[in-house]
C-alpha cells in the first residue's frame, strides 16, 4: 500500500520471534527479525495500533533519514542540511537519544550534542530563532542509531518506553519490567485459559500482564500518552476508532488468575496496581506463604514467579530455592512451574532438573527462565499407569 512506511520495533534479547509473530497477527507487512528489533511496514493507523496493542515492544521508531558519516564533521553537515520543516518548528521542543556502536563514534552523549548543534544552527539560519531542548517532555523525540559509519535517524513514535503501561503506581524493590514480564509469560507457553498463579507476586506485574492477555485488553490501554499525539498530523479520531475496535474484543478470562505474597507491603502494592489496571474482578491476591500452601483442586495449574532477591530477600537464598522445589514436589502436582532467576548457583538447590532453560536479560542481568513440570505423582508412576492401560498382546 502506498501509504505504508517502514518502522522499527525494539524489544529485549530473546523476544524477537514473539514480537514478530505479534506484529504479523496485528496486520504488519514485510516483517523482518533483527537483533533486539523487528523491521515492518504499516500505515499511520497501524503505527497507532502497534503502540496501543503490542505487548513485547519497548519502542516503535519511524526512520526518516539514513546516511553515512565517517566523522563528526560529516555527521553535523548531514543533519544541518536535512529538511526539518515537516518534522519540527522553531516553537517546538525536541530531544535526541543516541545509540552508537563501532570505533568511529564512541560517546552517545557527544553524538546527541552534535546533532542538537546541527538542528539549532539550521533553524537559526532559516528562522532567526531556534527550538528548545526538553529531555523530559519534548514535542518531538528523535532517535539516532549509528553502527560504524551507518547512521539512521528516526522519529520516536512512542515517547517513554512502552513498558510504562500506566497501571503500576507502586513497586517493590527491583520490579520486573512489564514488557519483559509479558514476554516471559508467552515464552512459558501459557494458553491463557489454564489457572495461573504467581506465588511470590510482589507488585503484581505477572498477574496483571497475564490478565490483560486473557482478557484481550490492549497492553497500553492505561498509558497517559504517546509521542505521536504531539505530531502535526496527529489524528485523534482515527486513534479513538482503533482504540474502540480493540476494546470491542475484550472478554472475561476463562481460568482463575491469583497470587500470594507473605509481605503485607507487597500485597498493598499489588492490590493498588491491579485496581489501577481495572482488573480487580479478575485477579485475586492473598497474604500467604507459598511454602505453607497447597494447590487448590486437581485441574492443571500454570505457575510463574520471579523470586525475591537483593533487598527483597529475607534469609538465605539457597534455602529459599530449596523450599521452592520442596513445595512444588510436595504440594503442587499437575503444575507447569516456571521461575525466572539470575542466581544460577541457587537454582541448583531447587532439587529438580529443569526441562527447559531460556536465556534472557533483566536489565543487564543475565537470567534463565527455567521450567519444572510437576506431574501427578512421579514420572515413574505415570509410565507404569500408561503401560497398564495398554491392551494385552495375548
Amino acid at each position: 500500500m502506498e501509504n505504508n512506511f517502514q518502522m522499527l520495533a525494539k524489544t529485549f534479547f530473546g523476544m524477537e520471534q514473539l514480537l514478530a509473530t505479534e506484529l504479523k497477527k496485528l496486520g504488519a507487512t514485510e516483517v523482518f527479525e533483527g537483533n533486539r528489533l523487528i523491521k515492518f511496514k504499516g500505515d499511520k493507523g497501524f503505527m497507532y495500533k502497534a503502540n496501543l496493542c503490542l505487548r513485547n515492544a519497548l519502542k516503535i521508531l519511524k526512520p526518516i533519514f539514513e546516511f553515512r558519516a565517517d566523522n563528526d564533521i560529516v555527521l553535523y553537515e548531514k543533519l544541518y542540511n536535512f529538511d526539518w520543516k515537516d518534522i519540527l518548528s522553531p516553537d517546538e521542543t525536541f530531544a535526541i537519544d543516541s545509540v552508537v556502536h563501532g570505533n568511529i563514534f564512541t560517546h552517545s552523549l557527544y553524538v546527541s550534542q552534535r546533532c542538537k548543534d546541527a538542528i539549532v544552527d539550521r533553524f537559526k539560519k532559516d528562522y532567526g530563532k531556534r527550538p528548545s531542548v526538553d529531555t523530559r517532555h519534548p514535542d518531538i523525540r528523535l532517535h539516532l542509531h549509528i553502527f560504524n559509519n551507518k547512521c539512521s535517524l528516526s522519529l520516536d513514535t512512542s515517547g517513554r518506553s512502552l513498558h510504562h503501561r500506566g497501571y503500576r503506581s507502586l513497586t517493590n524493590i527491583a520490579p520486573i519490567n512489564e514488557v519483559l514480564a509479558a514476554g516471559i509469560i508467552q515464552l512459558s507457553g501459557w494458553d491463557e485459559r489454564t489457572d495461573f498463579i504467581d506465588p511470590m507476586c510482589g507488585s503484581g506485574t505477572f498477574l496483571i500482564e497475564a490478565a490483560m492477555m486473557a482478557c484481550k485488553i490492549p497492553a497500553n490501554l492505561n498509558r497517559n500518552e504517546f509521542a505521536f499525539e504531539k505530531w502535526k498530523d496527529w489524528d485523534e479520531a482515527l486513534f479513538e476508532k482503533i482504540k474502540s475496535s480493540q476494546l470491542n474484543r475484550v472478554v472475561s478470562p476463562e481460568g482463575k488468575i491469583y497470587g500470594f505474597d507473605k509481605a503485607p507491603s507487597a500485597l498493598e502494592k499489588s492490590t493498588t496496581n491491579i485496581k489501577n489496571a481495572g482488573l480487580e474482578d479478575f485477579i485475586k491476591v492473598n497474604r500467604a506463604n507459598f511454602f505453607h500452601s497447597q494447590k487448590m483442586g486437581d485441574t492443571p495449574l500454570h505457575l510463574l514467579t520471579n523470586p525475591p532477591y537483593g533487598e527483597r530477600l529475607e534469609g538465605d537464598i539457597n534455602e529459599l530455592y530449596k523450599n521452592f522445589g520442596d513445595t512444588l514436589k510436595r504440594s503442587y502436582p499437575n503444575t507447569q512451574a516456571w521461575m525466572i532467576s539470575s542466581n544460577f548457583e541457587a537454582l541448583k538447590f531447587i532439587g529438580l532438573r529443569p526441562s527447559r532453560k531460556i536465556k534472557l536479560f533483566n536489565g543487564k542481568l543475565e537470567t534463565r527462565l527455567c521450567f519444572f513440570p510437576i506431574y501427578e505423582g512421579t514420572k515413574k508412576i505415570h509410565k507404569l499407569r500408561n503401560e497398564d492401560d495398554k491392551p494385552s498382546k495375548n
